[in-house]
């Protein structure tokens, strides 16, 4: 198979692997998850698309809804960035879980609510690469994470300014998770850069070598 040159190149073989990617990764962090928060957590069956970044916006409800993110760089063999989307029922069950409390909005939130979220962003994308890179045999070195509460559209420019000139479109994984008998609905955008796309399905072998 030739090498991919933008992500809506992607068949569906190659679709097939990321989405079996995006399950594996996402069950790792439920049970990360579960360990923080001292609850069992359990996943529905994640939904892993590849869009444009006006429909990952839509999707993730709209432009100018507010809310937060935890953002790593990727770099090593696969470089690119990862971004946890923490609407405000995933945000309040952190906190309810972990500081024992819960707030009505983003502004609400102290420096420990904040390090909480961020701790709980960043151990999900952890866990989400650590699966990837042990499923592919591949080294990957993530940075500090980034913590930032901002209206939806400006925290997904990020990625759009990074690889905006290689692809119009990101990989989204989306799926519920379960606490307490309650759906919360957890959102990760996954965006390697085209070269690391190729080397990763390469590894995975899906493209020739």
């Amino acid at each position: 198979m030739k090498p991919v040159k933008k992500y809506e190149d992607l068949n569906g073989l190659e679709l097939d692997t990321i989405r079996e990617i995006g399950s594996i990764g996402t069950g790792n962090a439920a049970t990360a998850l579960s360990s923080m928060l001292g609850c069992p957590v359990r996943i529905q069956m994640p939904e892993v698309r590849i869009m444009g970044y006006n429909e990952a916006i839509d999707w993730i409800g709209g432009p100018e809804i507010i809310t937060a993110g935890v953002l790593v760089h990727m770099s090593g063999e696969v470089n690119g960035i990862m971004l946890s989307v923490q609407q405000m029922e995933f945000v309040n069950l952190v906190l309810e879980k972990m500081v024992g409390h819960t707030v009505e909005s983003y502004e609400q939130l102290s420096e420990l609510d904040r390090s909480a979220l961020v701790e709980v962003g960043n151990i999900m994308i952890s866990t989400f690469i650590n699966a990837l890179s042990g499923l592919a045999d591949i080294t990957t070195h993530l940075t500090v994470p980034a913590f930032a509460v901002d209206m939806q559209g400006a925290i997904l420019t990020v990625p759009m300014v990074e690889f905006g000139g290689q692809s119009d479109y990101i990989m989204t994984i989306g799926a519920d998770f379960i606490c307490d008998g309650k759906a919360v609905p957890c959102r990760l955008l996954l965006s390697p850069d085209i070269l690391s796309l190729n080397f990763l399905l390469k590894k995975l072998g899906v493209l020739d070598g």
